[in-house]
């Protein structure tokens, strides 16, 4: 009774303190972790964010990257992290929902040790050919690979990326076989796509779009659920040609889990606020990106909803990182 009596004291003097380090968020600059290289998709995203909050919050948001192991090593960084909203990090679907599935070890756990805050954007993919394959429809491109099992070669940026994952559910709802070919990173990639040396990929559209717009990639079709806003005249595979076929990522912040509700609360208003401004929309759906803002509670039902679809293509693709 003695040792529980001291806990309930314990607890009782951090509630004010709690309260009040919330009351007075932020004091000092705040460090988002971008889990990827500068220049990338992520990035990108990462440092619209930090300007966004920047100005509305008052403090310096600063991106710090650390990037290794396909966003792990990142996350790993936040999941440790002390609970206080200072340190957060700009996670992906890739990162919390199939990494797990994809890494026989993952250093954090997605729905324990992270609080969310919201998702910020979602990006399709673009099903792209090199102009040298005949294919000018997604029906075309499914007829020629049951014609040919295995023949058709798609590049991707890794195994088990979004990239790699569009072209492995394509493969199972269309049943048909056609050969993956993993680059290390989307660049050397659509390198090899443009020089013929591969038949197609499911590349993130920022990074195909210039290529697209000059004529030097043939785009067939998005693969999110709704047509992308910088190809509208793209229709989506599902209306192509796969109905119910759908793949895409989003990207979004998280603190560490045990961050008081109100800077999680906080920290939400202020990217919803973010959402809604011209100059935030216009830099992001320029380059591809659908802006988004959910609440907590949407974002930690699309985590586990992700893992759930993603852990059973991971399986049956075979896809493995040690």
């Amino acid at each position: 009774m003695k040792l529980l009596h001291k806990l309930m004291v314990v607890l009782a003097l951090a509630a004010p303190a709690l309260g009040a380090q919330a009351q007075s968020y932020p004091n000092k600059p705040i460090r988002l972790i971008c889990p990827f290289p500068p220049g990338g998709a992520v990035d990108i995203a990462s440092r619209s964010v930090a300007q966004a909050l920047s100005q509305q919050l008052g403090q310096p948001v600063t991106v710090d990257n650390r990037p290794g192991a396909g966003g792990n090593i990142g996350a790993e960084i936040v999941a440790k992290a002390a609970p206080d909203g200072y340190t957060l990090l700009m996670a992906t679907s890739n990162i919390l929902a199939i990494n797990p599935a994809l890494y026989s070890k993952v250093p954090f756990d997605s729905l324990k040790d992270f609080a969310p805050v919201s998702m910020v954007v979602s990006l399709n993919n673009v099903l792209v050919l090199n102009p040298n394959v005949p294919y000018k429809s997604v029906q075309e491109v499914i007829a020629a690979a049951k014609a040919q099992p295995g023949k058709l070669t798609y590049a991707s940026s890794g195994n088990g990326t979004s990239i790699h994952l569009s072209g492995e559910l394509f493969k199972s709802m269309a049943g048909v076989d056609m050969l993956h070919i993993p680059y290390k990173g989307s660049a050397p990639a659509v390198t090899d796509l443009l020089a013929g040396q591969v038949n197609m990929m499911f590349d993130n559209i920022p990074s195909s779009l210039p290529h697209i717009k000059a004529g030097k990639l043939r785009a067939l079709a998005v693969t999110g659920s709704k047509r992308a806003g910088s190809l509208p005249e793209l229709p989506t595979i599902a209306e192509a040609a796969i109905p119910g076929y759908e793949s895409y990522v989003w990207f979004g912040v998280v603190a560490p889990a045990g961050t008081p509700p109100e800077i999680i609360k906080r920290l939400n208003a202020e990217l919803a606020k973010a959402a809604v401004t011209p100059e935030f929309r216009d830099r992001l759906t320029g380059q591809g990106y659908d802006v988004l803002s959910t609440s907590p509670e949407q974002m930690t039902a699309s985590i586990r909803s992700e893992m759930a679809k993603w852990g059973k293509i991971v399986k049956a693709s075979g896809a493995k990182v040690d």
